[in-house]
């Protein structure tokens, strides 16, 4: 049995809430209560800010090379805990435990790669008069605030530490409240590893902890994982207290593009992937509209709903699960309302959509993965996102159409194409409202290559160079001598 932590780092020492309130920690599969978190508030808030900004100068001081070393000595110790973290994020989150056991390897990968940067983080001099030296420095904000979503759990509490990290500052974690067990964890090594007060994990409720640290005047600078809704209160809230920069990285409504020539074997995997069922699709990136050529259309969407309806959704530990449960029962819920809405719009129900009862499954929040075709493209079944297991189909016919019907929505994160033609791939990497093209391929995201949105879909992009500078500010320097 998984030991379930149970305090919050806060200024370098493990503990519950100021008020001493709980949040209880459910089980998705099984909707049993297994354990309970710290349900931190304004008042914990003050106090993680406090010593945040006292170690802030002294972080801030440490060289480059030894803020990278510190992150690369976690790393190790995330890489070494690995199976522990995997199988909390798995009881916590519901997602099988082959990927969260995956999501390690990312992690470590990534905290290691931004460690690597740390001597990147360069000025510019400028060119002047003799007698004077103009160059330009980058800053630490000091005080940084991370608020982070649950399907990924243990990659961006640890990841999304990095950046900042390097930057100078020092940062104050903030998971969800319905995964929090691994980030809990980790900060055994946090608090061996970090000075006091150089990252901090507070836990509890994004209304009440959240929105706390997102209106607090001593943070300046907020990043977001999560809903597109929630990332615009996020705006509001924080311009409320102060003048604060912040980075969203939120949903999307992703279109993958079967044009005719396409390789369809090919095309047909990435369908799969790009849905990422295997974390029953919620994931911010997922492909959840094909839109396929009509002279193929038929074809390809029997073939993709074969595959679909031979994935078994079960218990998140069971290695032949190829889904696991969703996060909660009010998401369980939405998924489900989302199932009839397809239906309630005409759209075919190919495979799936229903919610699993039998045995073991009955208790938890299962629902086998759905493809639904004929699709109305203005429809809220293909335009508004679900973060669950439904997939939804529409037919084009040519390629101003596919065009049209995938830069429709609000969102703009990622996008996707097949095609054996490379005018016809470059014309849609350049035409397509996304932040992030595949092409011939899903899913993947690449060492070094920045992540992110356009449109509602967010603002900022990680995952490379670019992510650490986002947690410094530009100061320029002149000097007259002589």
């Amino acid at each position: 049995m998984e030991r379930i932590p149970s305090l919050v780092l806060v200024d370098g020492a493990r503990a519950g809430a100021v008020s001493g309130a709980t949040l209880d920690v459910i089980n998705p599969a099984t909707n049993g209560v297994i354990g309970q978190i710290p349900r931190c508030d304004a008042g914990d808030v003050e106090v993680a800010v406090a010593a945040a900004r006292r170690a802030a100068p002294a972080w801030r001081q440490t060289e480059p090379q030894m803020r990278a070393a510190a992150l690369l000595a976690f790393a190790d110790a995330v890489a070494e805990r690995g199976e522990e973290l995997a199988r909390l994020d798995s009881l916590d989150n519901g997602s099988p435990l082959h990927e969260m056991r995956n999501d390690i390897g990312l992690a470590t990968s990534q905290i290691r790669y931004l460690a690597g940067l740390a001597l990147e983080v360069r000025g510019r001099t400028m060119p002047e008069t003799p007698g004077r030296l103009n160059y330009t420095v980058h800053e630490p904000f000091g005080v940084v605030a991370r608020i982070i979503a649950f399907n990924h759990p243990l990659m961006f509490a640890a990841t999304k530490l990095a950046a900042p990290l390097v930057a100078g500052n020092t940062v104050i974690l903030k998971p969800s409240e319905f995964t929090s067990l691994s980030a809990l964890a980790m900060a055994d090594d946090l608090q061996r590893l970090f000075p006091p007060g150089v990252v901090q994990i507070l836990t509890g409720l994004g209304a009440e902890v959240g929105d706390a640290l997102v209106r607090h005047p001593g943070i300046p600078r907020v990043a977001f994982i999560g809903s597109a809704a929630t990332g615009r209160r996020i705006q509001a809230s924080a311009a409320a207290s102060s003048v604060k920069t912040v980075t969203l990285e939120l949903g999307g409504k992703n279109p993958i593009v079967v044009f005719p020539d396409a390789d369809l074997d090919l095309a047909v995997e990435g369908a799969i992937r790009g849905m990422n069922f295997t974390w029953q699709g919620q994931s911010c990136g997922s492909t959840s509209r094909l839109l396929v050529h009509q002279d193929c259309y038929d074809d390809f969407v029997g073939r993709v709903g074969d595959r679909i309806a031979g994935m078994r959704a079960g218990p998140p530990l069971d290695a032949a699960s190829d889904l696991g449960a969703i996060v909660t029962k009010q998401q369980l819920d939405k998924v489900l309302s989302y199932v009839e809405i397809g239906k309630s719009e005409q759209a075919r129900l190919v495979t799936g959509g229903q919610r699993l009862t039998e045995g073991d499954l009955a208790a938890g929040n299962f629902v086998s993965p759905a493809l639904f075709a004929d699709v109305d493209p203005a429809g809220r079944l293909a335009t508004e996102e679900i973060f669950g297991p439904v997939l939804a189909a529409s037919p084009f016919a040519g390629y101003d159409e596919a065009l049209a019907i995938a830069n429709s929505v609000e969102y703009g994160l990622t996008a996707s194409a097949f095609t054996r033609d490379l005018g016809t791939a470059i014309a849609f990497s350049r035409d397509v409202q996304a932040g992030y093209v595949w092409i011939n391929e899903t899913a993947r995201h690449f060492i070094g290559a920045p992540f992110g949105g356009v449109k509602n879909s967010g603002v900022g992009r990680e995952e490379d160079l670019t992510e650490i500078e986002s947690y410094t500010q530009l100061k320029s320097v002149n000097i007259r001598f002589g």
